[in-house]
């Protein structure tokens, strides 16, 4: 990761910004929010348009691709592996002549971010905010020009939270909920760590503090809670108002593929991926998560 005093990427004006998910578009806020008097055009989509809505209300929103492109010196864009807002947008950039930016978030499908409809169509530069996605992405993208930035804002939410509790003191795990892949997945791996919780050094009657996903249906979690209580464990759902705030109150996470899990690593936390060894090992790279099924049995 750069180092912390390098400067937020510098922007010509007027710049399309133009993103359908949350996660490239939390790295970009503060490299933008840094130029202030950057001449913005943004046209979102799905959960980005909540989160620039928490940022900056309706200002600087446009409605349509054209809008936001019409005179812009450059695109930024997310790089969401699902919806075509983003790739539409590279698409009718380069159509333009328009230079084109993609920012990379997470670690994991770069290859297929870039495929629509068996079309591939690559920006003309790649953005990444660590050194884990600086090498996955040049294996991926082999001579494209990639750029590292600075994480600010991962910085910023670390800044945000408290030391780390003492991890034997207050063993008390948060639980992530994961929307990928089908959800029995999560409750193996939820029932791998109460099988296995000694190879941590947690006690034998486990504290747990479940938060759901936001897409889980209600009551997704009712029976295994239940279950977990027969069996002598203290579960609960977690009732923080926001996931910061969540981790913020623990010392021990665990999940599965989520970004949480990388944040509450750089916050000191005892990150922990919980997918046991028949189904597929985590694909998050970073050194310093703790994989429980790598871990000798006790």
């Amino acid at each position: 990761m750069p180092a912390d005093d390098t400067p937020a990427p510098a922007f010509p004006s007027p710049l399309a910004v133009v993103c359908h998910d949350a996660g490239a578009l939390r790295l970009m806020l503060p490299w933008l929010a840094a130029r202030p008097t950057l001449r913005l055009r943004a046209c979102l989509g799905g959960p980005a348009l909540a989160l620039w809505a928490r940022r900056w209300g309706g200002r600087h929103q446009v409605s349509t691709l054209p809008q936001a492109l019409d005179g812009a010196a450059m695109l930024l864009s997310g790089s969401s592996p699902t919806a075509d807002l983003e790739h539409e947008a590279r698409r009718q950039a380069a159509a333009r002549g328009l230079h084109s930016v993609a920012v990379l978030d997470h670690w994991i499908g770069y290859a297929a971010r870039f495929q629509r409809h068996g079309a591939r169509r690559l920006p003309d530069e790649i953005w990444v905010c660590d050194a884990e996605a600086y090498a996955l992405a040049r294996a991926a993208f082999p001579g494209q020009d990639l750029r590292l930035q600075p994480n600010d804002a991962l910085r910023e939410l670390v800044a945000r939270l408290a030391p780390c509790p003492d991890p034997q003191r207050h063993p008390t795990m948060l639980l992530l909920a994961e929307p990928a892949g089908p959800a029995a997945a999560d409750e193996q791996g939820f029932d791998f760590l109460v099988a296995n919780a000694a190879r941590l050094g947690l006690p034998e009657s486990l504290s747990l503090h479940l938060r759901p996903h936001a897409g889980d249906a209600p009551g997704r979690w009712n029976a295994w809670i239940d279950a977990r209580r027969a069996e002598g464990h203290e579960v609960r759902f977690d009732t923080a108002p926001t996931l910061l705030d969540a981790i913020d109150r623990v010392a021990w996470v665990g999940g599965f593929e989520s970004s949480a899990l990388v944040l509450a690593h750089a916050a000191g936390r005892r990150a922990v991926c919980l997918q046991p060894p028949w189904l597929p090992r985590s694909r998050l790279p970073q050194r310093g998560l703790i994989h429980l099924r790598d871990l000798p049995a006790r």
